[in-house]
């Protein structure tokens, strides 16, 4: 039996930046906070949690955060973004604001916001409960339309005399977005589309596909609150039908048959590399 790893896999160039950030901050001596989980990972936020880094979950929490005398704070923004009022929050406050959002995510934060000013209906696919989307919409001079599903297009009646701006998530599946772009420019949509989807995204699902067509059983690795591993999940289920989600070693429970020649493995742009090697080395070394 083999064991393979996807070309891609693991922590994105995103993830790294920000973790990295955090890391980076926790040698100052100053009190450390993330707003939100630094990245989607709950093994990566308790490990952060264990040097002494606080997670601020929601506005209220900000809002509440008081310093003591002399005491120097820094809040790091996660990789995934916030709405452009916690920055201003932050800031209001006096409290240092660290902008680890990644890169990707930056740059549709400046298409929106400049897209709606200038009087731009923003469209976004993705998931509405996502942190990035929230994000995403919270950088929109006026509401932000989400659609999650091609079915969910198919309902909207576009305005022709406005135009529009059609952006996606970071790690929305890529081919449910050339399926709404393609259902938008069926039903009288006037605008324009900016594939927002980052690369890393594109790579991990195109490869994950890819070892899942050839696989007996696939193993997708990431934290259960993770939008990127999810669709990952997906996309190996649709090739190969024992197809695993696990968040850790521990959730790893197989029983594989004599016939299986090839297990596969993918992992989550927020999966560290150790899980992924723990897992490599325990399927490897177990059957």
């Amino acid at each position: 039996m083999n064991v393979e790893l996807a070309k891609y896999a693991g922590f994105c160039f995103g993830v790294k930046r920000a973790v990295d950030t955090v890391q980076e901050q926790l040698k100052t001596g100053k009190t450390i906070y993330t707003y939100g989980p630094i990245v989607h990972n709950e093994e990566v936020v308790k490990e952060l949690e264990e040097q002494g880094v606080r997670v601020l979950n929601t506005k209220d929490e900000l809002l509440a955060l008081t310093p003591s005398e002399g005491e120097r704070v820094a809040v790091v923004i996660r990789a995934h973004g916030v709405p452009k009022e916690i920055i201003e929050i932050i800031e209001s406050k006096g409290i240092e604001c660290i902008d680890a959002t990644c890169p990707f995510v930056k740059r549709i934060h400046r298409v929106v916001e400049e897209g709606s000013l200038a009087g731009n209906q923003i469209y976004v696919a993705g998931n509405p409960g996502h942190p990035e989307v929230e994000g995403i919409c919270g950088w929109c001079h006026g509401e932000a339309i989400v659609v999650e599903t091609p079915e969910e297009a198919q309902k909207i009646n576009f305005d022709d005399k406005k135009r529009g701006i059609l952006v996606a998530q970071t790690t929305y599946n890529y081919n449910k977005f050339d399926n709404i772009v393609e259902i938008y420019s069926q039903s009288g949509y006037n605008g324009t589309v900016v594939n927002t989807i980052c690369n890393a995204t594109q790579e991990r699902q195109q490869a994950a596909k890819e070892l899942a067509k050839r696989a007996d059983v696939m193993i997708v690795i990431g934290g259960k609150h993770s939008s990127n591993t999810r669709k990952l999940y997906e996309i190996c289920s649709q090739e190969c039908a024992n197809t695993y989600y696990i968040q850790t070693l521990d959730d790893l429970s197989l029983v594989l048959p004599t016939t299986v020649r090839l297990v596969g493995i993918t992992a989550g742009a927020s999966t560290p590399n150790k899980l992924i090697e723990e897992v490599q080395n325990y399927v490897r070394i177990n059957f």
